[in-house]
């Protein structure tokens, strides 16, 4: 049995799956998103579903697999439009961080400026058959039949440790199903799609979303975001560095002695985070990488240092001045922002990015997978606590010193 994007349960799984389920999947309890703690990073305002498809006609689909006890990936696509993208191709731009990744289609987005695909995320060893999945979705689009041609975009992150990654449980049908369920509106958030397997700062990760639109003096402009995340470091929460007061955060075993009852290793501070980041603003592909160039900015404030390991990616791409795959004159007359005026949308990119990861985090249920490897949930309670305990103006020891 497939769905979208409730998870895919064969049958032949159907025996080990009833075990596997509850150490993994089956808490029904809603977790929060950050601001449901009253915590709201930032200065600028979200839009009103505090998304990526906040931005006017993008679209975001999930195909999540658990199967048995050892599967526990999926796929996640962003569509920036409604129509053929292919036709209609979008102005983007990417910033690589740190290069430890097996991305697909980045170097034609830096050498022409533009998107022609949805963006599609899952996990390392399943990049190649997400790749010709886009490619023959593409392919039998009405309107594209004679192309010869097709620049497929896909992102990763290693599940590893959660999933049985080489038996690469991905099939072309599950990212065309990601595509074709992509849909407006809210967006499911947590251990579903791609970041159905995924770790993040000593807890369970997955997919995040947030969004800021600015006021209308700075140009009403929205950026939204969606991240698959998988990285390690030492989580910081507005500030508040709740790694170090939960014992759970980068070499901590070269910087504190151990202590009884200590969790059970998971990753390594490695890991990876993919960024899709989508404006309404008019940008040139350049000032898309100049906006990219910021959203590292909001991992940072996270606490992630990009690993030696982690390969962190930002996709942009903007909703305005589309480009006619065929063209009817040589040129084009387009609105564009002025790099002046550019600099509110920065600071939305960084705001967005460290919510996204947050809201990732919170909303992570606990998942146990291969080999018996359980990546636990973040404890929301304790982070209420630190909040209280600030708001009353009170603190408390890190890390239980």
């Amino acid at each position: 049995m497939r769905s979208t994007p409730l998870p895919r349960y064969p049958l032949a799984a159907l025996i080990g799956l009833a075990l596997a389920v509850p150490a993994s999947l089956a808490q029904d309890e809603e977790r929060p998103r950050l601001r449901d703690l009253g915590i709201a990073t930032g200065i600028l305002a979200p839009g009103p579903l505090n998304a990526i498809t906040d931005v006017a006609g993008v679209r975001v689909g999930h195909t999540t697999l658990v199967e048995g006890a050892s599967v526990r990936t999926g796929v996640t696509a962003v569509v920036p439009h409604g129509g053929n993208v292919f036709q209609e191709k979008v102005p983007a731009a990417v910033f690589v961080a740190n290069a430890f990744g097996k991305a697909a289609g980045l170097l034609q987005i830096r050498e022409l400026g533009t998107l022609e695909t949805p963006v599609v995320l899952t996990n390392t060893l399943c990049v190649g058959t997400a790749v010709q999945a886009v490619v023959d979705w593409t392919l039998a689009q009405p309107g594209n039949e004679a192309v010869r041609s097709v620049n497929a975009v896909v992102g990763e992150t290693n599940d590893g440790y959660l999933n049985d990654i080489r038996r690469c449980a991905v099939t072309a049908r599950d990212v065309t199903d990601a595509i074709e369920g992509a849909k407006p509106g809210a967006v499911e958030e947590g251990s579903v799609g791609a970041g159905t397997g995924t770790h993040l700062l000593g807890w369970k990760g997955g997919i995040g979303t947030a969004s800021r639109r600015l006021p209308a003096s700075l140009g009403g402009y929205t950026v939204g975001v969606l991240v698959q995340s998988n990285f390690g470091g030492t989580l910081t929460v507005d500030g508040i560095r709740v790694g170090e007061r939960l014992g759970r955060y980068a070499f901590r075993e070269h910087l504190a002695p151990s202590r009884d009852g200590e969790p059970e290793a998971g990753p390594a501070d490695g890991g990876s985070c993919m960024i899709v980041l989508a404006t309404d603003a008019p940008l040139s592909p350049r000032n898309l990488e100049r906006v990219a160039r910021r959203a590292v900015m909001g991992l940072a404030r996270t606490g992630s240092f990009m690993h030696h390991g982690s390969g962190d990616f930002v996709i942009a791409f903007s909703t305005r001045n589309t480009e006619p795959h065929v063209k009817t004159a040589p040129t084009a007359a387009v609105e564009l922002l002025y790099g002046e005026f550019v600099s509110p949308l920065f600071l939305a990119t960084v705001e967005a990015v460290e919510e996204a990861v947050l809201n990732s985090l919170l909303k992570a249920r606990t998942v146990s997978g291969r080999d018996g490897h359980t990546l636990e949930a973040f404890p929301v309670d304790e982070l209420r606590q630190m909040v209280e305990e600030r708001r009353a103006g009170r603190t408390r020891p890190r890390d239980g010193s």
